[in-house]
């Protein structure tokens, strides 16, 4: 598949403080990719670069095929929504749409024709004579991103479009924006710190933390393999147990912490054919599954489970990992059990 965005040696810096710092970055066309990580990791710098709303002290920026790192925003062939939807309140649903079209002087038939077809893609049909206070918190996320499209960008950026909504609006929303970049077969970078959204709509993840590309790839292959500590703890739940626990558990080199996700884990009140027993801290009910939290050798452990099984808070309980999933780090990365000349244990 073609390369539709590309960023090689991009670095910037404020000052003394480094925003961003990465080889190369590529995403192929019609991918939905999410650029995912805590406050301060760089994300919003590298959204901002792609957009040429920030200069790179050194690198390249490549929107299909070509170099525009010295090109302005408005020359570039980029979409913005932001978080905050920057509607112009003075305006109707209709006119906020076509304002990039009327800048650039198209005709009014032009102009209408496109309008009503994203008006019907948006489901806005019937909102076009309104204004954005008289609009819900959704509907003026698709204005903005209906206005953001008018023009048929190469990439569509997103700078955490979700996050001014409730969590209702935000999933029914989320299903939206992935049905749309599909429909439309456009290319998206998305910018996020939430975890799930991350998971639920990216074709590509690329988890950034203090300025660095820690991972790439396809939610499965970070989930499942993390390259680092940081990747497996910032994408899904995750238990850690110390080395000093390790010996107990069966394994048998010298690695700084076990890592097992949270459904990797099961509870019963039957404390046979297992040493690790643990007391039910506290537990959450969460609809259609429970997290239960609990203490094991002074360690903090959360489990995730659709059945209680009469595990109540107080309770002593077995615990038994599936070893078989297990992760293993040093120095922060994880170290693949098979490249340790280690078998899985059983």
């Amino acid at each position: 598949m073609t390369s539709q965005f590309e960023m090689h040696n991009i670095r910037k810096t404020f000052g003394k403080f480094l925003a961003l710092s990465l080889d190369n970055l590529e995403f192929d066309q019609k991918t939905y990719a999410v650029i995912l990580g805590p406050s301060g990791s760089g994300k919003t710098t590298l959204l901002r670069i792609a957009a040429g709303l920030e200069s790179p002290d050194t690198g390249s920026v490549v929107i299909g095929g070509k170099d525009v790192t010295a090109l302005p925003s408005w020359k570039r062939s980029v979409g913005l929504v932001f978080q905050n939807y920057a509607l112009y309140p003075h305006l109707t649903v209709y006119e906020n749409i076509a304002m990039p079209m009327t800048v650039a002087r198209y005709t009014n038939d032009y102009i209408k024709t496109h309008v009503h077809e994203l008006l019907d893609v948006m489901e806005l049909e019937g909102q076009e004579n309104k204004y954005p206070k008289q609009l819900s918190g959704g509907q003026q996320q698709r204005v903005a991103l209906a206005r953001a499209l008018i023009k048929k960008p190469a990439i569509l950026l997103m700078d955490e479009p979700l996050s001014n909504l409730d969590a209702r609006v935000r999933i029914d929303l989320r299903d939206y924006l992935k049905e749309t970049q599909r429909k439309l077969g456009i290319t998206a970078i998305h910018v996020t710190h939430d975890q799930e959204e991350a998971m639920a709509l990216g074709d590509q993840i690329v988890i950034l933390n203090k300025a660095l590309v820690i991972q790439s790839g396809t939610p499965a292959e970070i989930y499942s393999k993390p390259k680092t500590l940081f990747a497996a703890s910032f994408l899904g739940g995750i238990n850690l147990i110390s080395s000093e626990l390790l010996p107990d558990l069966g394994i048998r080199k010298d690695f700084d912490a076990l890592g097992v996700r949270i459904q990797d884990i099961s509870l019963s009140m039957e404390k046979t054919n297992t040493d690790m027993i643990g007391k039910v801290i506290n537990i959450q009910y969460l609809g259609y599954q429970y997290i239960v939290t609990l203490e094991f050798a002074g360690t903090r452990l959360r489990v995730r489970t659709d059945n209680l099984n009469g595990i109540n808070e107080n309770s002593e309980v077995g615990i038994y990992i599936d070893m078989a999933k297990i992760m293993l780090f040093r120095d922060g990365n994880r170290i693949p059990i098979e490249e340790e000349g280690l078998e899985s244990p059983a």
